[in-house]
């Protein structure tokens, strides 16, 4: 973060770990370069022929590996991705029904995908408030869900923006030292106003000696408000895991984690969060079905308003049927795209920034953001950090002309991040994901121009999540689902490729 003036805060200094190895091979490429040479230099001393045997194969497992696309892939991972969207769609993982009507045991509306085999309990807190904890059994992992009401940035003093920015990094930074912390997500969901909450509140509020024309205002407001307004919820998901080696139980987890959300809250609270709370396994529950069929949005809100709540349970949230294709996901009521960071702001940037992106978008039925973080542990931190400015130290001596200079400029910024970690800063891996939903197929394309626009406007490249669809909709749900904790090959694996 950087400040060119009182009132202008300005922030940025974003950057890539650097990949270890020569060039674009990386640390697999790289071995696999040096055990090849060695392994023609010996085959050299048998005859040439032997020698060109042993080169070629060689040279052509690492060719693959130096051509990549603008977000780092290379050949061998976009081939994966293919294959395994194959598979899928060969053995029709890619249709879901449940239901009754399904072939599915109890007949229940699960939902599918990655959050098919969660289950949901729940627990209460320091205050004996109920909180929701989703258990993902395959990875032994446990989310809880916070609710919070931000204050925006409307009529605020740049000073107060720039404290909480500050404490929001701040809490960032203790994400790092909860023991057990996996990741988190933070997701900002905006809609049209169905103006079921403005009927709740204004119409029994009438009199009925009320004169007829003070009636007829107040029923036209109620009518016409929706129209232009949206409604927007934010919600902060938690996973946690189990240390390495040890099996707890379901119960303790919960003991442990309802004494840790008051702490947590009260961050939220000081970094702008507004009023933050613990959502409910049927508020979770709430959540995920309306996401899975926007058509009941009313239905849920006048359910709450009246009786308090639905009854809604984890195990009927799904949607009835989906269909997940190369560029889009079919659910219920509603059709789905989701994209994918691949690029963060260059340069410095204004707290507004993702502004225009987090604002409801014209013609959609609902959009969600998620800011997925993943802390990484102050021992871990020092070690990247310092391995990062020894590598861009090392680029700016080995070069000249432009490329010196552009290195020079990575050497300042390697050293800016340095001294923050070593004054006590957090660092975090962070990406960023977009699910826009619409009514119909034929909606989807001018929701993706939308979405361009918006991605222009807040200097971030993104590209679609083709081929996994269904998984990156997960990901933008409240429910914990983390990308790295749900891939076949490890994180480590996947970045020494």
């Amino acid at each position: 973060m950087s400040m060119e003036a009182a009132t202008q805060p300005t922030y940025g200094n974003w950057r890539r770990p650097r990949r270890a190895g020569l060039g674009p091979l990386g640390l697999v490429g790289t071995f696999v370069v040096f055990g090849g040479l060695i392994a023609t230099l010996l085959a050299s001393l048998i005859s040439l022929y032997a020698a060109i045997i042993v080169f070629i194969p060689v040279a052509l497992f690492l060719i693959p590996l130096t051509i990549r696309t603008q977000d780092g892939r290379n050949v061998y991972q976009l081939f994966a991705l293919r294959v395994g969207w194959w598979r899928r769609k060969a053995a029709g993982a890619h249709l879901y029904v449940s239901g009754p009507l399904s072939a599915r045991p109890g007949g229940r509306f699960r939902p599918p995908g990655l959050l098919n085999k969660v289950t949901a309990t729940e627990g209460r807190d320091a205050y004996d408030r109920p909180f929701g904890v989703l258990h993902h059994p395959q990875r032994d992992l446990y989310t809880i869900v916070l609710g919070c009401d931000p204050d925006g940035g409307s009529l605020i003093d740049p000073d107060q923006v720039d404290v909480w920015v500050a404490l929001w990094g701040e809490w960032l930074a203790r994400l790092s030292h909860e023991p057990g912390l996996k990741g988190a997500t933070v997701i900002v969901e905006t809609a049209p106003d169905s103006g079921t909450r403005l009927a709740h509140e204004v119409l029994p509020r009438i009199h009925p000696d009320a004169p007829a024309a003070a009636r007829a205002v107040m029923e036209e407001v109620v009518d016409r408000y929706p129209s232009a307004s949206s409604e927007m919820h934010t919600y902060v998901t938690l996973t946690y895991g189990n240390p390495a080696g040890q099996k707890r139980r379901k119960e303790d987890v919960i003991t442990e984690l309802s004494i840790r959300i008051p702490g947590l809250l009260s961050g939220l609270v000081a970094a702008g969060g507004g009023a933050a709370y613990p959502l409910s396994a049927e508020r979770i529950a709430e959540v995920v079905r309306v996401a899975y069929d926007p058509a009941v949005a009313a239905d849920v809100l006048n359910a709450r308003a009246e009786d308090g709540g639905t009854g809604l349970e984890w195990d009927d949230a799904g949607p009835a049927a989906a269909v997940e294709t190369v560029s889009a996901y079919q659910h219920d009521s509603g059709v789905s795209r989701t994209w994918m960071l691949t690029l963060a702001p260059r340069g410095t940037i204004r707290s507004s920034v993702l502004r225009g992106m987090l604002e409801a978008a014209p013609g959609t039925r609902r959009k969600r953001v998620a800011l997925v973080y993943r802390a990484i542990d102050p021992a871990t931190s020092a070690r990247i950090v310092e391995a990062d400015r020894r590598s861009a130290q090392f680029m700016a001596t080995s070069g000249k002309g432009m490329v010196q200079a552009r290195a020079a400029s990575e050497v300042r910024a390697a050293e800016q991040t340095a001294a923050e970690e070593a004054a006590g800063a957090g660092l975090v891996e962070f990406s960023l994901m977009l699910t826009v939903t619409v009514d119909t197929m034929e909606e989807l394309a001018d929701a993706s121009v939308t979405v361009r626009n918006l991605t222009a406007a807040s200097r971030v490249l993104m590209r679609p999540a083709d081929r996994m669809q269904a998984a990156a909709f997960s990901c933008t749900l409240p429910a914990g689902i983390l990308p790295w904790e749900q891939t076949l090959v490890p994180h480590e694996l996947q970045e020494a490729l």
